[in-house]
């Protein structure tokens, strides 16, 4: 398998110490320690997989700056409550008749698609188009997956744990939005991609070019 790396980096380590600080810190006393835990579990499984796949594969800066948004948000979304998150400020700003916190979130499990479809073009193993419908719909499909296990965990769970998790404040077309917010992070980090790719597409010949001459 060829998958050439990408110009050595600290930003990856620096990313990684900064996020374990921002983890220890946000475990302190969270408003819901069972909420927490559930919270958090995806988060240090995600944070695990990269920590162990680093060897045989870099990602670009680009991506880990995006995977590390989500990383961040999440885990201070575990420590309030999604919908207990202190937004205020943009809630009233904007005029939203709800917290979306959670719904940034969402759209910040998309940017992962950046990343998706990064690894499996450099690593030739599909065909670029295939690569980037790839990266949407694996997306689309944890975005679904995550609803399942949401209202699984809520039904299960119940009480006040329950309706944290569930995080829909009310709004019966909760799951569906969440899902659409995911999507249009997908959108956005392929479109995101495709730019960058093109520039440096671009960057490449253009040296080339120049020394041929």
């Amino acid at each position: 398998m060829d998958c050439s790396a990408p110009s050595p980096s600290r930003l990856p380590f620096v990313l990684a110490i900064a996020y374990v600080v921002w983890w220890v810190v946000l475990a302190i006393d969270p408003v819901s320690r069972t909420v927490w835990w559930a919270e958090n579990i995806p988060v240090m499984v995600v944070f695990a997989l990269l920590l162990m796949t680093y060897r045989h594969f870099q990602f670009s800066r680009t991506a880990y700056v995006l995977m590390a948004i989500w990383l961040f948000w999440h885990t201070l979304g575990g420590h309030y409550t999604f919908a207990a998150v202190p937004f205020d400020f943009v809630t009233e700003t904007f005029g939203f008749a709800r917290n979306h916190f959670d719904r940034i979130g969402h759209f910040a499990v998309g940017l992962y698609a950046f990343a998706i479809t990064e690894w499996l073009l450099r690593c030739r193993l599909a065909h670029k188009t295939v690569a980037y419908l790839f990266g949407l719909f694996a997306i689309m499909a944890v975005a679904a997956g995550y609803e399942i296990i949401e209202w699984w965990y809520a039904a299960l769970e119940g009480g006040d744990a329950g309706i944290a998790f569930l995080g829909s404040q009310g709004d019966i077309w909760d799951a569906q939005k969440d899902m659409f917010a995911d999507t249009l992070g997908a959108l956005f980090s392929l479109a995101l991609y495709a730019v960058l790719s093109s520039k440096k597409a671009k960057t490449t010949h253009a040296s080339t070019s120049w020394t041929e001459e």
